[in-house]
């Protein structure tokens, strides 16, 4: 048995999954700690933990891995996190700091090349042939690279990081004024595709509400909410559009969870 953490800005969500069959046994999701890093790791390791225990009790094989994917990435001289939009995650040597615990192997890497692998190989992009984009719209935003069959990872491993490059084609009387991201740089991608984002482009307008409650005021007709996904949907279709200038992908999947704070897959072919 394998186990499988998907970690991001909002969530840790741990899985026992079954290799031979990719059957999910067991799942665990809890809050991403908003205080510091000590009290992540203690989370982390407290979903391991309890995954383990209920393995022991329930199947009738051993635990041989953990697999981590993990907004952010590890940079190859430091072996520590960068890029994550967990922001006291940076710096740190998460990786080596979960390995000191457990004799099993634990393999890290970032969630968005997860979804393009994943999706490529059995899901979405399975019909592909070579490429896909796979595109991460969540508490933060980045995308995964698959181009001849595998992941772009990128000398510094920050392949497929899009979340902190510019807008395209950023107008103020559009887009808001500018906004500084916590990276350093204005107007980043993440800054307005991402959960956050949203939320904050809205409530530069509007009295501030939720992804889920803004979407649910769209469906309900609400002409200011569609206004608002009208101008997300914009931003999307510029980032998209710059991507495919570049790789020119055969599917791109959109992976998202905060318009209801699920994982849903959407999915379209650029031919």
């Amino acid at each position: 048995m394998l186990i499988g953490l998907d970690i991001g800005g909002t969530k840790i969500e741990g899985v026992i999954v079954n290799p031979n069959n990719a059957e999910v046994s067991h799942r665990l999701r809890i809050a991403t700690p908003k205080s510091n890093y000590s009290d992540f790791l203690y989370a982390v390791k407290g979903v391991i933990n309890t995954l383990i225990e209920t393995n022991s009790k329930t199947e009738h094989r051993w635990i041989e891995s953990i697999g981590i994917g993990c907004c952010g990435s590890i940079n190859r001289l430091t072996g520590k996190m960068q890029g994550a939009n967990i922001l006291y995650l940076n710096h740190q040597d998460f990786l080596g700091d979960i390995q000191s615990d457990y004799t099993i192997p634990v393999a890290l890497t970032n969630d968005a090349n997860c979804l393009a692998i994943s999706e490529f190989k059995t899901g979405a992009a399975k019909s592909a042939k070579s490429s896909c984009l796979a595109v991460i719209l969540g508490t933060g935003c980045g995308s995964g690279v698959i181009i001849n069959g595998d992941i772009v990872d990128g000398l510094h491993g920050l392949g497929g990081e899009i979340g902190h490059n510019p807008l395209p084609n950023f107008d103020s009387n559009v887009d808001g004024s500018n906004v500084t991201c916590y990276c350093g740089s204005e107007n980043c991608i993440e800054s307005f595709l991402s959960g956050t984002g949203f939320e904050r482009t809205w409530a530069a307008k509007h009295p501030p509400l939720s992804a889920k409650e803004i979407f649910d005021a769209c469906s309900c007709g609400d002409e200011r909410a569609i206004k608002h996904v009208d101008h997300y949907t914009n931003c999307l279709a510029r980032v998209l559009g710059s991507i495919i200038n570049v790789i020119d992908p055969e599917v791109i999947v959109l992976g998202e969870g905060f318009r209801t704070k699920k994982s849903s897959t959407l999915w379209f072919k650029t031919s």
